[in-house]
């Protein structure tokens, strides 16, 4: 397969919200890092962060662009809530082995009315 087409059964496995689907499409040692996020690393954690992520807030990937570069592929995304990203997507023997992703975390937590956490230090001289 090409890069193009592992990215567009990812997007129908992610839209369906199947986590076994997608995680089947990472390599083993694969790396998904959402950039407002920690790396996750392997295929299993991969699996689990989706599930995590799917029990949270309905999530749906529209695409709106597809480039294809060599082991490559990027998708430029929008959700029906207005929300916006894009992803990088590096594949090899049809597997994802890299993937980093960028949108606003802080949008994504209002549009789907999920409470941030936030860690503030207080000190008893303030």
């Amino acid at each position: 397969m090409t890069p193009r087409q592992v990215l567009e059964k990812w997007l129908d496995a992610f839209n369906r919200a199947d986590t076994e689907a997608l995680s089947n499409l990472y390599s083993d040692d694969a790396t998904n890092h959402q950039v407002a996020n920690e790396p996750i690393i392997g295929k299993e954690a991969i699996r689990q962060m989706f599930a995590t992520e799917f029990a949270k807030a309905e999530m749906v990937c529209i695409s709106e662009n597809i480039f294809e570069d060599g082991d490559w592929a990027i998708l430029e995304w929008k959700d029906p809530k207005g929300l916006r990203g894009c992803g990088f997507f590096n594949i090899k023997d049809d597997k994802i082995i890299f993937q980093r992703g960028y949108w606003d975390r802080l949008s994504f937590h209002k549009l789907h009315n999920i409470p941030l956490t936030v860690l503030t230090q207080i000190t008893a001289d303030k």
